[in-house]
């Protein structure tokens, strides 16, 4: 347990690393080819509609459609992003816990609120699996990460749910779930768990990081009190249609697929990766992307943009330092000639010798 006394850069993101267009990218966990031609023709078809004011009610209800939930427990938002500055000054909490390394934005939300946050480390050697006894019983807010960015680990549900309290919210971020076929430790769909608050994106699948949505899914009186806390019509006319389509029948089933074409890409980069004595990969991965360990992460990261690769920095998540990189998984096309440009560049590095202390 740990107080965040260093100095990592909260607000750093992928997409930061990628904005030479020139650049193949492996640092934002964005699916390529997206947004799929049907959903972009559904979205301008939205446009016709602009001068009317936002309703959201019929993307509220296929939401908690395809959860099997009342619309009482959905909270439509501008992205994962807003869920959490929701969070953070709509609920009243004394002693917040993020479980790191995870995605920065729960933190960075709660500490721009006034909030004092206290750092759980999940440790490299336990592979970084959720260990629920190192959350202290004090904490009346949880943030955690299913499967979790940057590690790519997948914690079991029933882990997660013992961090369950009476008077506690337990923030669960789920933006990546449906790229795991079978969504299997998914608690999105749950009302049996006291105070369980799960965040949903719809930008990462489905190639809208540009348009900003996503939901929440939580207690009526949690979503009551989040829902206070936004300016009216926060989510747009175009950003409704996305996600009204996004929870489709026909979407879901073309999500499922991608899960199965991710889970085999990412299979691919892994035996790839594991051909490299310098490359250590968090085992068990399984979102769209992996987490890899190298000496001189930083020059290594260096050469591959000068080879036409962005990979994602590591040192900026709590529990990381500068020899770990995130890792996008690609088609099998891309991954091949990343390998080759990591082969490159590591053996660039080796002939530059160690670097001076």
């Amino acid at each position: 347990m740990h107080s965040p006394t260093d100095r990592h850069d909260l607000r750093h993101h992928g997409d930061a690393e990628v904005r030479d267009p020139r650049l193949t990218d492996l640092a934002v966990n964005v699916r390529t080819g997206t947004p799929p031609d049907w959903l972009r023709e559904h979205i301008s078809g939205s446009l016709t509609s602009l001068a009317a004011y936002p309703d959201g009610r019929a993307a509220r209800a296929a939401v908690a459609a395809r959860h099997g939930l009342p619309v009482e427990r959905v909270l439509l938002t501008a992205g994962t992003a807003e869920a959490f500055v929701l969070l953070a000054r709509a609920l009243r909490v004394r002693r917040p816990v993020v479980v790191h390394p995870q995605f920065t934005e729960p933190e960075a939300a709660l500490r721009d609120a006034g909030h004092e946050v206290t750092r759980v480390l999940l440790r490299e050697e336990d592979g970084f699996r959720l260990d629920p006894a190192a959350v202290p019983e004090s904490a009346d807010l949880v943030a955690v990460g299913n499967p979790t960015n940057p590690t790519s680990v997948l914690h079991p549900a029933a882990d997660i749910a013992r961090l369950a309290r009476p008077g506690r919210i337990l923030v669960v971020d789920e933006a990546f779930m449906d790229a795991v076929p079978g969504e299997p430790e998914a608690l999105a769909s749950r009302t049996d768990v006291p105070g369980l608050v799960v965040l949903r994106s719809l930008t990462k699948t489905w190639g809208l990081a540009g348009l900003r949505i996503g939901y929440v899914l939580a207690e009526p009186e949690t979503i009551a009190a989040l829902e206070r806390a936004q300016p009216l019509w926060p989510v747009s006319t175009p950003a409704l249609a996305a996600a009204e389509a996004c929870v489709s029948t026909r979407a879901l089933a073309e999500a499922a697929e991608a899960a199965e074409r991710i889970a085999k890409d990412r299979a691919h980069l892994l035996a790839g990766l594991a051909e490299f004595d310098e490359v250590r990969v968090v085992p068990a991965a399984e979102g769209p992307f992996v987490l890899v360990r190298i000496d001189r992460a930083d020059e290594v990261r260096e050469r591959l943009r000068g080879l036409g690769f962005a990979a994602r920095r590591g040192d900026t998540f709590p529990g990381l330092d500068g020899r770990w990189l995130r890792l996008a998984v690609r088609d099998r096309a891309t991954t091949n000639r990343f390998l080759q440009a990591l082969d490159q560049a590591l053996t660039m590095v080796a002939a530059c010798g160690a670097s001076p202390r």
